[in-house]
């Protein structure tokens, strides 16, 4: 009698699925990690005027307003004028305040009274919008402006 035994068959044998869930889980993470949510989908057009001395700000508290022609999607259906975006809807001036009520009350409470709006303004856009975009705000008490432009030098190009 012998104390060890042929295998009779020549199967192979069965594939070790152990550290499966371990690999799903470390591709999960990653893909979470590396992934970047867009805020908002831009309907206008945003060729943003050049500044020479840019500063970086925190973004919790901002509330941005994009102003500019309707980019080339949706100026068939909305014309070549400028237009209002606040979120991922149009607005117009009369309906800036509500919009902007809005846009405030997703904010956390304690930064409610102290928001900062961003403007990014198309450098084409006409400033008789920019100006009925600031007396809307002016009614609202949202004071705190800053003007988002791209990093170089406008005399330069």
């Amino acid at each position: 009698m012998s104390k060890f035994k042929k295998k009779k068959g020549g199967e192979l044998p069965a594939v070790n699925t152990a550290s499966l869930p371990d690999i799903v889980f470390m591709l999960l993470f990653f893909f979470m990690v590396v992934t970047v949510l867009r805020k908002d989908n831009l309907l206008v057009k945003q060729e943003l005027p050049k500044a020479d001395q840019v500063e970086k700000l925190k973004k919790d508290r901002s509330v941005y307003i994009y102003a500019g022609k309707p980019s080339s999607r949706y100026a068939e259906k909305y014309g070549t004028e400028g237009k209002i975006q606040i979120g991922d809807k149009f607005a117009d001036v009369k309906s800036l305040q509500f919009a902007l009520t809005e846009e405030r009350q997703k904010l956390l409470p304690e930064l409610q009274n102290s928001v900062v709006v961003a403007l990014k303004i198309d450098g084409e856009t006409n400033t008789g919008l920019v100006t009925d975009i600031k007396e809307e705000l002016r009614k609202l008490n949202m004071v705190k402006i800053i003007y988002i432009t791209s990093p170089g030098n406008e005399l330069e190009n």
